[in-house]
């Protein structure tokens, strides 16, 4: 049984091109996910300008009662709470992540140190990326939201195994308590988790989670005028400004995800 167990663990483990290619793999999730290409050929959403989630949810909650424009903005509210927390907690992560992210002190290895939000979950950068494809999926055809959620949840579980393999043959012990101290995604108050006193690099978190942030004030300051695809072409000049951001930076440590 545990040899089947550890054998279905490393089968659900990313590969390395996975890895190595993370991003594309996301993006490419996310453009299909908007695109819903089969849409086109089955009919399945049929056409008009509420296609996309928004307004396939508003239209539901108004048949059960609410008023139509109470029902888009409710929802439109959760879609900018979403991209926030996201955006926050993702640069919150990104500020502490690096190859001293976890240790033990020399004196009692007992005493683990992290900062940040790790000291309370172990994969803000993914709990944070989920939030913000919540929002994203609002603005998605109803099938291309389904798509891009669980093949991004499945996927990003993968990457998150093969990480936790890493993490478990770099640190040994050091990571198995942190394991057992501090959950995956449902933070908890108190871990007994020390703070190492990382200086945070809010500079280069901010840069790199700007596709984040352009999402979120997108949805903001403009979410209000109930125009899908004005969003959508605002989340593209967020997805610009982040492949620059991209390019004139150095990649640094890959982060626990």
């Amino acid at each position: 049984m545990a040899v089947t167990l550890v054998a279905d663990r490393l089968s659900m483990q990313a590969t390395s091109f996975e890895l190595r290619y993370r991003f594309w793999i996301l993006l490419a999730l996310f453009v299909l996910g908007f695109l819903a290409p089969w849409n086109y050929v089955l009919h399945l959403d049929g056409a008009g300008p509420n296609t996309h989630l928004w307004g396939q949810l508003a239209i539901q909650l108004s048949r059960a009662g609410m008023n139509i424009s109470a029902a888009f903005n409710a929802i439109l509210a959760a879609g900018i709470v979403l991209a926030f927390a996201g955006a926050a907690l993702c640069t919150w992560a990104s500020a502490y992540a690096g190859p001293q992210l976890l240790h033990s002190t020399a004196v009692d290895r007992d005493t683990l140190a992290a900062d940040g939000p790790y000291r309370f979950l172990r994969n803000p950068l993914t709990l944070g990326s989920w939030l913000n494809a919540l929002a994203l999926a609002l603005l998605m055809p109803f099938t291309g939201a389904i798509f891009a959620l669980v093949l991004l949840i499945l996927f990003q579980l993968r990457l998150m195994l093969a990480e936790e393999a890493q993490l478990s043959a770099q640190f040994g012990q050091t990571y198995a308590s942190y394991c057992a101290r501090v959950p995956r995604f449902l933070p908890v108050p108190r871990s007994g988790i020390t703070a190492s006193g990382m200086h945070a690099r809010w500079g280069h978190a901010a840069l790199a989670e700007i596709f984040l942030w352009g999402t979120a004030i997108s949805f903001a300051a403009f979410g209000w005028q109930y125009n899908a695809h004005l969003l959508i072409q605002c989340v593209l000049v967020s997805l610009g400004a982040a492949l620059i951001a991209r390019g004139v930076t150095m990649p640094s440590a890959a982060p626990v995800q």
